[in-house]
């Protein structure tokens, strides 16, 4: 799944300030930490959206790959969500995440397989669950 691979290298941006100051360099704005919906910023944003060839190939020659539509899927939601324009299981569909039910704990049946496992995980760094 190429979404899950916008997803791992955006997280990235949080653990790597290398990757963070490149990324930084690359747009021209913000601070390159792109990895949570609350790290990525309007100006952020618009840049990843015009420069996302640019990203694509940068974030591939850190052995990310994913084409520049997948990417831009990922930050569309990200503007939707924020902006509530979508809801949280829809987001969580769109990035692979699982929805906890947070009386039972209990997620969706279909977290069988390791792509579903990170996505799980990533709902709790994306989604805060």
């Amino acid at each position: 799944m190429a979404t899950a691979a916008v997803l791992e290298f955006m997280q990235k941006t949080a653990e790597n300030e290398t990757l963070r100051q490149q990324l930084e360099s690359l747009l021209g704005v913000g601070d390159g930490n792109i990895s949570s919906e609350a790290e990525l910023d309007a100006e952020e944003s618009e840049a990843l959206g015009e420069r996302a060839p640019l990203v694509s190939e940068f974030a591939a020659k850190h052995g990310y790959d994913f084409s520049t539509d997948e990417l831009l899927s990922v930050v569309e939601a990200f503007q939707k969500h924020q902006a509530g324009e979508m809801s949280d299981e829809d987001f969580a569909d769109l990035i692979g995440a699982a929805i906890v039910d947070e009386s039972t704990g209990d997620t969706d049946p279909k977290v069988a397989n390791p792509l579903k496992r990170f996505g799980r995980y990533l709902s709790k760094t994306y989604l805060g669950y």
